[in-house]
């Protein structure tokens, strides 16, 4: 077969198949140059894959697998069949010596099938996967606490790297961003499926509030970061003119019933220039991939144009009257008493005990106030009451 000459469209999206098997096999890869460095390689495996299973029962030979490859260069054939019979992706059918025939392993399938995917939408896909199943586990009335914790773990992880990785897009470039623009597609719907899953872990095991105010966090994280991705997408989708951003049917609808002048002025603004000297397009992509990218100008804050007048000289006003707040609100909780136990005084509606403790706290921080806290090394631990544990403490007055 007469080879086509390369294109810089093709060695892009060479590069792009790569660049997605380096990044999901690059934990388990022994050095940098462990991964295949030429597309071609990959689908010579697809191929003999797809030959293995309509041959069924049958199997297949040395001889019947390289007719299957017949379109690839016998050197070729020869390293990925020596390779995938190394990693045991391709295997005798029984162990025995002088044994002709082969058969493929079906988890090597389902780790290509896996890696399309991933490449068609960036992961989305096995992400709603994801949280299907582990939602179905959590609800598992088998299903231990420390199942639950793991699963929550791995999740809040998860979102956490996805969140750090749509923040460096939104402060990237455009074109980045546009090219990962499939990892946004969906993310209400992941956000709402992990929410579920979070509430069914926190109903059924409330021990793991700690765990699940990381997944929480890390949720939230996810989601804003994806939604200024996503809005800085639409922004810069009229001065980029990517087409790709609209529906193909809006630009085919466009293109018949728009005169020559709107069809025209699509190309506004370009410059065509002659064609420049032959480059190879792998080494174009390699250092536009490596070339340093400046970081970008951080705004300087906007400055008031008024005058600054200084100091307020009326503070002391409001601070004196927060003082008489505090020492009302301290005289009114130990009546004649000189000591009383936090736990007494504090009510069973937390946001109001929150504020309480927060005003005591304050009150103990004073020095001109004669009111002080005294802490103990107990803890009560009530889990029917709101909040659940409780230290010992005490207030006191020192005057």
């Amino acid at each position: 077969m007469p080879e086509e000459p390369l294109t810089l469209d093709a060695a892009l999206s060479d590069e792009a198949v790569l660049s997605t098997y380096r990044r999901m096999f690059a934990a388990l890869a022994r050095d940098s140059g462990a991964v295949v460095d030429d597309p071609v390689l990959v689908d010579i495996a697809e191929t003999l894959f797809a030959a293995f299973a309509e041959a069924g029962e049958e199997w297949l030979t040395h001889e019947q697998m390289r007719l299957a490859c017949g379109a690839y260069p016998a050197e070729q054939f020869d390293n990925r069949l020596r390779v995938l019979k190394g990693l045991g992706a391709i295997r005798e059918v029984f162990p025995k010596p002088n044994q002709l025939r082969y058969r493929a392993s079906f988890t090597s399938v389902v780790g290509l099938m896996f890696i399309r995917r991933m490449m068609d939408d960036g992961g989305q896909s096995e992400m709603h996967r994801l949280l299907a199943l582990e939602d179905l586990n959590v609800a598992d009335p088998r299903t231990t606490m420390d199942e639950a914790r793991q699963s929550a773990v791995n999740l809040a992880r998860a979102f956490r790297l996805w969140a750090l990785e749509l923040i460096t897009l939104t402060t990237g470039t455009i074109e980045e961003l546009r090219e990962q623009a499939p990892k946004l597609w969906g993310t209400e719907e992941i956000a709402h499926r992990a929410q579920s899953l979070h509430a069914t872990i926190l109903t059924r095991w409330p021990e793991l509030d700690r765990v699940c105010t990381d997944l929480r966090a890390a949720i939230y994280a996810y989601s804003d970061a994806s939604r200024r991705a996503a809005g800085r997408l639409a922004d810069s989708a009229g001065t980029t003119r990517n087409l790709t951003l609209l529906p193909t049917e809006t630009w085919r609808t466009f293109a018949q019933t728009a005169p020559k002048e709107r069809l025209a002025a699509v190309l506004d603004g370009f410059v065509f220039d002659a064609p420049a000297p032959w480059h190879d397009p792998a080494a174009i992509a390699r250092a536009v991939d490596e070339a340093p990218r400046p970081a970008p100008a951080q705004p300087t804050p906007p400055r008031s144009t008024l005058p600054d007048p200084g100091p307020d000289d009326s503070l002391g006003g409001p601070l004196e009257a927060g003082l008489e707040r505090l020492r009302e609100l301290a005289e009114s909780l130990l009546g004649e008493e000189s000591r009383v136990a936090l736990a007494d005084v504090l009510g069973p509606d937390w946001a109001t005990a929150r504020r309480v403790l927060a005003d005591l706290t304050t009150a103990d921080l004073r020095p001109e106030l004669p009111y002080r806290l005294v802490w103990s090394g107990g803890l009560t631990i009530d889990p029917s009451r709101e909040p659940s544990w409780l230290s010992h403490g005490h207030l006191e007055r020192t005057a």
